[in-house]
């Protein structure tokens, strides 16, 4: 008998879980994993349930939703909280203690348990890593068996490297600690380009050594680039309105002038040609207004709503070697054009994109053996975006694209398999140890592991 529906934040993806257990402690999410006949497989934890893919989709099982949220301990460099904690929350505190984040990634609604073990992406800063979970020391899990694992770099560092990209089918995260640091002011500017001028300028922009992401607009032929770097030699009071414009415009109008625009204006040409005129307003106010010599990190975190609303959105994403990008970025832009005059279908938002380094801290980093820049379509999911996504798939992955688990969305066993090769085989094997049974083993990572569970 199916159960009751539930959805991610988006609202896109479905379940219909058995049970559904809000664990307020570490001995809640215990007794659930005991216990296989009252709490059947699979059983997922999810916090804010952001994902673009279906990570925490419990069809037929077990949902744990992870409430409990407490900021345990907080040192000079480090801060220790429970599963459930969101991000924002925890930049806030840090913050008023004169400390930050390495990575003040945008989802303010992501929570600790999520961050120590699956995919995140911002744009890298000179010496530093973009992933959130590579800044995690140190975690405890309960294993299917209902046991405690802890965890911790200095003690099991190949073991924290399984651990970060473990997708919660190794156990299931109840406490994670994070390296932080003293919080320093940030510089950031934007700077527009064609297409051919930012690629012909890409290692000049490179060479600037500040952290890199973009906004691209393929049917103007325009790329915006954000600069950001530390600035710990800025004076006065911050600047705190950039970002609040900033985040209004991509996390709130822009959605919502999208969706407006689908809702009420019928003829394609005529709706683009507004949204297209939004995104131009976009790009002189973050060339003109959106940029300060002092601002501060925690204020480029998104408070999104706990429920979507309707500047609700969604995307996608895969990962390119750096020096193979200018050539696929610039295919890219002909394969969105093509596809719209073949299928008349466009994202009715833009396409982001992040430079971010080298990062061997997780077994499944999409940035593993090199640094990588991303490719990001973001859309309202208008009619046409699963299946312009199923294409953009086929087109990164023809070009050695590397996914996120739980920011890809329409992923196969092949193109995981192209994708992380070896490692894979190695997270396996792991995952094996782990939960022989398959307890934590949905049906989404069933199908990309190809692993019907002996």
């Amino acid at each position: 008998m199916a159960g009751p529906l539930v959805t991610n934040w988006f609202g896109d993806l479905v379940s219909h879980p058995q049970v559904i257990v809000d664990a307020f402690s570490a001995e809640d999410v215990a007794r659930v994993l005991r216990d296989p006949a009252g709490y059947p497989a699979p059983v997922r934890a999810v916090g804010s349930n952001h994902s673009t893919a279906p990570c925490g989709v419990a069809e037929g099982g077990t949902l744990i939703r992870m409430r409990m949220d407490r900021i345990l301990r907080i040192t000079g460099d480090s801060i220790t909280v429970e599963a459930g904690a969101h991000h924002l929350a925890m930049a806030r505190e840090l913050q008023a203690r004169g400390l930050q984040f390495y990575v003040n990634t945008e989802i303010g609604s992501l929570t600790a348990g999520s961050a120590a073990c699956a995919g995140t992406k911002d744009s890298s800063f000179v010496g530093q890593y973009g992933q959130v979970g590579s800044y995690i020391t140190a975690m405890k899990l309960v294993l299917p068996s209902g046991e405690i694992l802890a965890a911790d770099e200095a003690g099991q560092p190949e073991l924290m490297k399984l651990l970060r990209s473990s997708y919660g089918i190794f156990g299931i995260v109840t406490e994670v600690t994070y390296r932080v640091r003293p919080l320093t002011p940030m510089k950031v500017y934007h700077e527009t380009f064609t297409l051919a001028d930012f690629l012909a300028r890409l290692p000049e922009l490179k060479a600037r050594g500040e952290a890199m992401m973009y906004y691209a607009f393929p049917f103007d032929d325009r790329v915006t680039v954000e600069f950001r770097r530390d600035n710990p030699a800025a004076t006065g009071e911050p600047n705190r309105a950039v970002w609040q414009l900033r985040n209004y415009l991509w996390g709130t109008a822009g959605p919502k002038l999208a969706r407006d625009a689908e809702a009420n204006i019928p003829i394609p040409a005529v709706r683009y040609e507004v949204i297209d005129g939004f995104n131009a307003l976009i790009r002189f106010k973050l060339e003109t207004i959106i940029q300060a010599d002092h601002t501060l990190p925690p204020d480029q975190i998104i408070d999104y709503p706990a429920v979507s609303n309707d500047s609700r959105y969604t995307f996608s994403l895969f990962a390119f070697p750096e020096d193979e990008f200018p050539k696929v970025f610039s295919e890219f832009f002909a394969f969105v054009r093509r596809w719209y005059d073949e299928q008349n279908y466009r994202s009715n938002l833009l396409y982001v994109g992040y430079r971010i380094a080298q990062d061997q801290q997780a077994l499944l980093s999409y940035s593993h053996d090199f640094p990588v820049i991303t490719i990001d379509p973001v859309s309202t999911g208008n009619p046409g975006w699963k299946p312009f996504l199923d294409a953009y798939n086929v087109f990164c992955a023809e070009r050695g694209g590397l996914p996120l688990f739980n920011q890809t969305y329409g992923l196969t066993a092949d193109i995981v398999r192209t994708a992380f090769g070896a490692r894979l085989d190695a997270f396996k094997a792991a995952r094996r140890q782990y939960d022989p049974d398959g307890r934590l083993l949905n049906a989404y990572f069933r199908t990309l592991l190809a692993d019907g569970v002996d």
